[in-house]
């Protein structure tokens, strides 16, 4: 029996008769619960590992908690109990209109946007669909040139360290961080600078659950439709055109919403994924004393990063599809889980330990929840190309500004206001000014490696 057998018959166990069937709402978790855990004071964005570890002794693996605005949810942040939930996409689906407060919850709330989007995309279907848009997607993600995006990124790279190098100062973030993974991601489906500008403020916005995010995800869309109308006139070698390249018939509105959920995937994370690498490597003495010695790479601080501070911290969500006991809680048909992947990551049952004067002695042990799991986990192709232009960025960095430091102490950065996200609203560096290379901000040819840069793309087996 392979374990995704027994993983599923474990669920099954907990799963009462007429578990496949969709049943009514019938309870929520803020009716049952005394305290809700709030997901949105400071001390959450601080350190939430703290809070993870409170939860998990006052509460156990599954914690009844309270998104901004007082909505109700169930975090899970046990490994096992989070293995078990991603793994059952038929008890606890990504199907929102299942959900048990639907009617309590305010048109123009910010999160809204973020968790409930009933679609006909890769992320919000199930079953067969989900597994055409699967089938429709990889293929397009798995043929992208690996080698032909870390020689695009290094030159995006160096366009983009040319424009702050000689001042001395940068916010790496807003300098670096964000624009790289977009300008890389333009080359890959064949967007525009300009709107790759675009997307960066509104995908903030949508994230972040400003005020306005409610109205961010139609324009997204629409902009998606566009890019899709224009491709389908004039295709080219990206992945847009070999999307529609599928023989499966899909919809303007499904290829769109495709589109938007696999840029969306891959700018945000690798985002953060860029900025709190650097700031591991700039603060953390495992790794700011050996990187220089060579015992310790770029990638492994990345890995690092991947559990223990992971860019998607919380995923939302999965519901309920019936009755069922997870850990030591009574969930109720409709009611909505949360994944809690940066908790899971530091359950200790794991058995995950570093000490503060080495790095992790598992620097390649991928078994995180950073990519996810189960049916709706990040493609394997899809995680090649974000660590592909995190790490070549990195690398990048690296080799022009050695000196590169922190302008601010650490405990003085701030942290994005997500509750889903970790990342760094601003990194503000300094480093000794150096002359730019001239680089245009189009592809080309690759100036041979430095110091920091790998010889080869990097590979990374699929996590578990």
């Amino acid at each position: 029996m392979t374990e995704q057998a027994i993983q599923r018959d474990a669920a099954t166990q907990h799963r009462p008769p007429q578990a496949d069937a969709i049943t009514e709402p019938s309870g929520c978790p803020v009716l049952r619960e005394s305290t809700l855990v709030p997901l949105s004071d400071n001390g959450f964005h601080a350190d939430p590992h703290d809070l993870y570890q409170t939860m998990r002794h006052e509460h156990g693996p599954v914690v009844a908690v309270e998104l901004p605005g007082g909505v109700p949810a169930w975090l899970v942040i046990g490994y096992l109990e989070l293995h078990q939930v991603t793994g059952d996409p038929v008890l606890f689906p990504r199907d929102s209109r299942l959900w048990n407060q639907r009617a309590n919850i305010p048109a123009r709330w910010p999160l809204l946007p973020m968790i409930d989007q009933p679609n006909p995309s890769i992320t919000s279907t199930a079953g067969a669909v989900h597994r055409g848009h699967v089938a429709m997607v990889e293929p397009a993600l798995e043929s992208v040139d690996l080698v032909a995006l870390r020689r695009t990124c290094e030159h995006l790279a160096d366009h983009l360290i040319d424009t702050f190098c000689g001042r001395g100062t940068a916010d790496l973030v807003a300098d670096f961080a964000e624009p790289l993974p977009m300008s890389a991601l333009a080359w890959i489906f064949g967007f525009t600078e300009g709107d790759g500008s675009q997307f960066i403020g509104m995908l903030n916005a949508r994230t972040d659950g400003s005020p306005d995010a409610g109205t961010v995800y139609p324009r997204l869309a629409k902009r998606m439709e566009q890019l899709l109308a224009a491709k389908r006139a004039r295709p080219g070698a990206d992945l847009v055109s070999r999307m529609l390249t599928h023989p499966a018939p899909f919809t303007d509105a499904e290829y769109a919403l495709d589109l938007l959920a696999v840029i969306a995937a891959g700018f945000l994370p690798t985002v953060d994924w860029i900025a709190n690498s650097v700031r591991l490597i700039r603060t953390d003495e495992r790794f700011a004393g050996a990187l220089g010695g060579g015992r310790h790479s770029v990638a492994h601080a990345m890995n690092e990063v991947l559990w223990e501070d992971t860019p998607i911290q919380i995923f939302p969500g999965r519901w309920a599809a019936s009755d069922t006991r997870l850990g030591d809680k009574d969930i109720r048909a409709g009611d909505m889980l949360l994944l809690g992947l940066a908790a899971a990551n530091a359950d200790p049952h794991v058995g995950r330990q570093h000490t503060e004067n080495s790095a992790a002695a598992d620097t390649g042990n991928n078994a995180h929840f950073a990519f996810g799991h189960g049916e709706y986990r990040c493609p394997f192709a899809a995680q090649q190309i974000a660590e592909i232009i995190a790490q070549t960025g990195i690398e990048v960095l690296l080799d022009r500004l050695p000196d590169l430091d922190l302008a601010v102490p650490a405990a003085n950065l701030v942290r994005r206001p997500s509750p889903f996200l970790r990342g760094i609203t601003s990194l503000p560096v300094r480093f000794t000014p150096v002359r730019t290379t001239g680089t245009p901000p189009s592809a080309g040819n690759a100036h041979p490696p430095g110091h920091w840069r790998s010889t080869n793309p990097p590979s990374r087996q699929p996590s578990s």
